[in-house]
């Protein structure tokens, strides 16, 4: 099968596509690679991916994929299974709030979106997604933490997950921020006087509510708008 240029959460790669030049998934999964020769396959989720150009390459531009050792796949998927079981069950005290967000960019900068996915104690949720217009993929996580830090009552503890280690950074580790300080600041004068704790989670590593959240941004962007949506316990998305 041929490839055509394709961009990914800002990163250029090979995608795989039919004879048309539309992308070929199997279980809404792309075969990628990252540069033109490279034996190792990768698999992205279709709905990340824009394909660039018109001219389809032909099927040699990349080798035959090189299959991992049994035992560095099987390490792998232990490791995210590991991963998704640990966050597959938001336990939370009485008072505290959990959040999920995430932040997406079609090109970087591009069409964007900031999500948040955010379980109150009673176990309801709320899920909110906003469309950023043109902006950058940085610009989009920290807006996602800004919306848990909205949404979410400012007396009562708050536990915030992202997949953004820069956004992470510069609000709770000191980091110093080249860019966006303006809205730095603003989500720092947000979290004076609370208790937020920040949690790292690798993304589309099959966390749940991180895949939720993900899934948000990039029907807003498709969308082109912003949607809140509210669920009482009963009808909360599943976290097994």
């Amino acid at each position: 099968m041929p490839w055509r240029w394709a961009t990914l959460r800002g990163q250029r790669v090979l995608a795989r596509v039919s004879a048309s030049g539309e992308l070929v998934s199997s279980g809404g999964r792309v075969e990628i690679r990252y540069k033109a020769g490279d034996p190792r396959a990768y698999h992205a989720a279709a709905r990340n991916l824009t394909l660039a150009g018109d001219e389809i390459l032909p099927d040699e531009t990349c080798p035959a994929a090189s299959d991992p050792s049994p035992s560095k796949a099987s390490a792998t998927t232990a490791k995210k299974t590991a991963l998704a079981a640990k966050h597959s069950l938001v336990v939370h005290d009485a008072k505290s709030y959990v959040a999920y967000t995430d932040g997406a960019c079609k090109g970087n900068p591009g069409s964007a979106a900031s999500a948040c996915v955010l379980i109150a104690p009673d176990g309801s949720v709320v899920e909110e997604a906003v469309y950023l217009g043109h902006a950058t993929n940085n610009i989009a996580e920290l807006n996602g933490l800004a919306q848990a830090l909205a949404l979410a009552p400012a007396d009562h503890p708050l536990v915030a997950h992202t997949d953004s280690k820069y956004a992470i950074g510069v609000l709770s580790q000191g980091w110093k921020a080249k860019a966006n300080r303006e809205q730095i600041a603003r989500i720092k004068e947000q979290l004076v006087g609370r208790d937020v704790r920040f949690v790292y989670v690798p993304g589309h590593s099959g966390v749940p509510l991180n895949e939720r959240a993900d899934e948000l941004c990039n029907d807003a962007i498709a969308m082109g708008r912003s949607s809140l949506k509210k669920l009482e316990p009963k009808g909360a998305p599943s976290r097994t």
